[in-house]
C-alpha cells in the first residue's frame, strides 16, 4: 500500500501533466464521456462499441478497435464504426503491428493499447509487451500533433478500462467456478461421504457381536455341565461374523476409492489455476474403469428403490477398447446421471401389460459422426418414466434449472450442467431424447 505523501505527489504530477496536456474543450468532453460511459455500460461489448463511438462522434473519424480475444487466444477486430469491407472477428490486417508511438499507415492513425504491465500476468491470456490490441483511427491525414498526442492517451485509457474489466471477468468466472465446484462437492462427496456412518455401524454391531461370543466362550469354556457348548455352532456364528466384517471392510474400501477418486478429481490445482475444470486425460477402459464402479455403487441404491438393472442391451463388450479420457470427470457424469435416475425412475406399464420400473445403459459406435473418418462412442443411461416436457428439454441443462415433474425431489439442478461442461471439454456433446417408456441421457464423444 503506497504511503499519503507518494499519492499526493502523484496527484500534483497528475495535475501538471494535464495543464502540460492542454487538451481542448472537445477532448476533454471525449474523455469525461468516456470515463462516464466506461461505468454505465456493464457488457464489455457495449464498451467496445464506446471506444470506437467516442473518436467519430467527437472528431469526425472513423475507428476499429482489435483485440486479444481470451477463448480464441488471437488479436480479432471486436468493434467498427463503419460497415465496410472489415469483418468482425477477424484477423487486423497486415499494416496493424505493434508500436511504441502511433503511426500513420495505409491513410489510418494506428495506437498501439497496452495493459497494466504491473498486472499483466493476471490476464487471462499471454501477451507481449504488455499489448492488448489496436485501436486504429481513419482517415487520418491531416491529424495535428497535439491530437496525436491525445489519441494516444486515449489508446492508454482504453487499454487500462479492457484489462481492468478482463479481470473483473476473470474474477467472476473464478466465483462462478468455485460455487459450482462447492456444488459437486456437496453432490459427489459430502453427501456420499455419509454413507460412512451406515458401513461403521455395521462394523461396530458386528464387532459388538464377536465381543459377546468372546466372552460367553471365555466364562463356559472347560465347564463340566449338562449343557455342553456346540462348538460347531461357535464356529459357524464367527464364520458369518468374521464374513459380515469382510464383506463391511470391503465396502469401506470400495467407498474410499470413489471418494478418493472425485477428491483428486474435484480439488485439481489446476481447476483453481484456470479458474475452470481442466482435464487429466489417461488411457483407460471406459466400462471397466469409469460405468462399472458406478454400477456397483448404486446397484443396493437401486434395489431398496426397486428399480431394476437391464445390462443385457449395453452394448459395451468386456473387452472393450482403451480410451482416452478424464477418468474422474467422466466418473462423475456417470454418478450424476445414475444419482438423477435414482431419484427419477418411475413404473410403468408396457404395451404387453407388465410393470416396469428400470434402468439401462449402454454404448454405440457412431461411423463418422464428427467428420470422415472420425468416429464417435454415444453412451447412454435410460430410466423409465414419463417424458420431461418438451418446453423444458433445452432448459434443463441450464445451471439451477430444474423440470416441473421434479419440484418434490430433492436436487440442486446443477448436476446435468456439470455433465455438459465435462462431456464438452471432451470435445463431445451431451443431450436428451424421449424414448420408447422413458427418458434416455447421452453423450457422445470422438473415439
Amino acid at each position: 500500500m503506497a504511503d499519503l505523501e507518494f499519492i499526493r505527489n502523484r496527484i500534483e504530477s497528475k495535475k501538471i501533466d494535464y495543464i502540460n496536456y492542454d487538451f481542448t474543450y472537445a477532448e476533454n468532453s471525449a474523455l469525461t464521456t468516456f470515463f462516464d460511459l466506461s461505468q454505465e455500460f456493464e457488457s464489455i461489448e457495449d464498451f467496445y462499441s464506446i471506444c470506437v463511438w467516442i473518436p467519430a462522434i467527437f472528431f469526425n473519424l472513423d475507428a476499429r478497435l482489435y483485440l486479444i480475444e481470451p477463448k480464441l487466444q488471437e488479436m480479432i477486430l471486436v468493434a467498427k464504426t463503419e460497415n465496410d469491407g472489415y469483418e468482425l472477428h477477424k484477423s487486423p490486417p497486415d499494416y496493424i503491428v505493434p508500436n511504441k508511438s502511433p503511426y500513420y499507415a495505409n491513410n489510418s492513425l494506428v495506437l498501439t493499447v497496452r495493459g497494466n504491465r504491473f498486472l499483466i500476468d493476471q490476464l487471462p491470456f499471454k501477451t507481449e509487451d504488455d499489448v492488448l490490441g489496436f485501436l486504429e483511427l481513419y482517415i487520418a491525414n491531416d491529424i495535428a500533433p497535439h491530437q496525436e498526442l491525445f489519441f494516444e492517451k486515449y489508446a492508454n485509457r482504453i487499454g487500462f478500462n479492457i484489462h481492468n474489466r478482463l479481470l473483473f471477468e476473470k474474477n467472476i468466472e473464478h466465483l462462478k467456478f468455485i460455487r459450482t465446484l462447492v456444488a459437486d462437492i456437496e453432490h459427489n462427496i459430502i453427501a456420499p461421504n455419509m454413507i460412512y456412518k451406515l458401513f461403521l455401524k455395521h462394523l461396530r454391531k458386528k464387532i459388538q457381536k464377536n465381543t459377546e461370543l468372546e466372552i460367553f466362550l471365555s466364562s463356559n469354556l472347560g465347564k463340566n455341565t449338562d449343557e455342553q457348548i456346540s462348538m460347531e455352532h461357535v464356529l459357524s456364528e464367527l464364520t458369518e461374523i468374521n464374513r459380515g466384517l469382510t464383506e463391511e471392510i470391503e465396502n469401506i474400501e470400495k467407498h474410499h476409492k470413489h471418494m478418493s477418486l472425485f477428491l483428486e478429481t474435484l480439488l485439481r490445482r489446476s481447476h483453481f489455476d484456470k479458474g475452470r475444470l481442466t482435464l487429466l486425460k489417461k488411457q483407460c477402459n471406459m466400462n471397466k474403469d469409469v460405468i462399472q464402479p458406478q454400477v456397483e455403487r448404486f446397484t443396493e441404491r437401486f434395489k431398496k428403490m426397486g428399480i431394476s438393472i437391464d445390462d443385457q442391451c449395453s452394448g459395451i463388450p468386456d473387452a472393450e477398447i482403451v480410451s482416452v479420457v478424464d477418468i474422474g470427470l467422466l466418473s462423475q457424469v456417470y454418478a450424476n446421471l445414475f444419482s438423477n435416475a435414482l431419484k427419477y425412475t418411475q413404473e410403468i406399464i408396457t404395451h404387453e401389460g407388465a410393470k416396469k420400473k428400470c434402468i439401462s445403459y449402454g454404448r454405440e459406435i457412431l461411423i463418422d459422426y464428427f467428420e470422415h473418418g472420425k468416429d464417435g462412442f454415444k453412451y447412454n443411461v435410460f430410466s423409465t418414466g414419463e417424458h420431461i416436457n418438451p418446453e423444458e428439454r433445452e432448459k434443463i441443462f441450464e445451471d439451477g434449472y430444474r423440470g416441473s415433474n421434479v419440484a418434490k425431489s430433492p436436487g440442486t439442478g446443477h448436476g446435468l450442467t456439470f455433465i455438459r461442461n465435462a462431456i464438452e471439454m471432451h470435445g463431445g456433446i451431451f443431450g436428451y431424447e424421449p424414448t420408447q417408456y422413458g427418458n434416455n441421457f447421452f453423450f457422445i464423444i470422438p473415439k
